[in-house]
This record gives C-alpha cells, structure tokens and sequence, in this order.
C-alpha cells in the first residue's frame, strides 16, 4: 500500500487490530504496525502517541457525546440529554459496518492488562466529559454525575451487546433500551 494512499489513521487501527490478534499486544511494535499499514514510524506518532492509543480513538467519542448531549432539546432532562449523546455515537461511530470491528477489538482489549487499563480510563474521562457537559446545561452537580455514570453504564451494556453478531439492533437502539433498564434497575435498588 502506497504512503501516500488517504485514511492513515484508520489503516493503523486496523494494522494494529491485526498484529495484537496475530501475535498478541506484548509482541506487536509501533514499528510492524506502521509497517503493516503500508507507513511509516513518524507517521504513527503523528496520529497516536504510543501503541496502547491506537484502539482508542483518541477524544473523539468524548467530543461526540459532549455534542450530543449539548445538542439535546432544551427541555430535555439528564438522562435523556445523555441518551440523546449516546445516540449520536451511534450513528457516527458505532454503524454496522463497524460492528465485527468492535467485536475484534473488545477481545484485543480484553486479552491485554495494559489495554484494559486504558479502556478504563477512557471510560473515567467520557464520564467526566459527559458530567461536564450536563452542568453546563444547568444540571447540579450530583444529577450530572449520576446521570453520567448511568450512560457510562449503559453505554458499556450497550456496546456489549452490539458487539454480539447475534444481535441485528443498532447501538442507538440498544443504547435507549439499555438506559431505561439500568435507570429501572437503580429504581429497585
């Protein structure tokens, strides 16, 4: 594949997906990835600054639900505004042309510690994105963060559930449905 061919960030994402599934995280380099994507080192670091981010995206799904829940109707409560976010992302980022994808990359994660780490630290900053995002909307403190903590939830529910090639709904689908089961669930607690 020719270095100058687009989509450069994604093709190490997929690099990457590959070799962790191949040889495992530990005996995957920046170097083989970068490699294997038709690239170059530099070019790596360009889009990612260690392998361990490659998975992850970055910020955008934080930006997304940031936007999401920002573009929330203004009468929306928390947890609507939240699945309205949750929404977004699926249709932007979670489609079902990525969903085997998913699936790929929640074993990687999984079979790794170091990955696992990170997955839960993305997890901690989407929370805190989401919490940020409903006060400033006017939501107090404490409903922003339980309102977040619920959509991280639901979203981590949800994304397990999309992931399984049995189920055919989309992950807004699953995202709404799930939320009203965990905020039905806190209810009987």
């Amino acid at each position: 594949m020719a270095r100058w061919q687009p989509h450069a960030s994604e093709r190490l994402v997929v690099a990457a997906l590959e070799l962790f599934e191949e040889r495992g995280y530990e005996n995957t380099t920046v170097i083989q990835i970068a490699e294997r994507a038709g690239l170059t080192k530099s070019t790596f670091f360009r889009h990612f600054p260690d392998k361990r981010e490659v998975l992850f995206g970055g910020g955008a799904v934080s930006g997304l639900l940031v936007e999401g829940i920002d573009a929330a109707p203004a009468g929306a409560g928390p947890l609507e505004a939240v699945a309205h976010a949750l929404e977004v992302i699926g249709a932007e980022v979670f489609t079902s042309d990525r969903r085997e994808f998913g699936a790929r990359r929640s074993a990687a994660i999984a079979a790794n510690p170091e990955l696992r780490e990170r997955e839960a630290l993305k997890g901690l900053r989407v929370t805190a994105s989401m919490t940020d995002a409903l006060k400033r909307r006017g939501v107090p403190d404490l409903a922003a963060r339980v309102a977040a903590e619920l959509g991280a939830l639901a979203w981590k529910i949800a994304y397990e559930r999309w992931t399984d090639a049995a189920n055919g709904d989309t992950f807004g689908e699953l995202a709404r449905r799930t939320l009203a089961e965990v905020r039905a669930a806190g209810a009987v607690c």
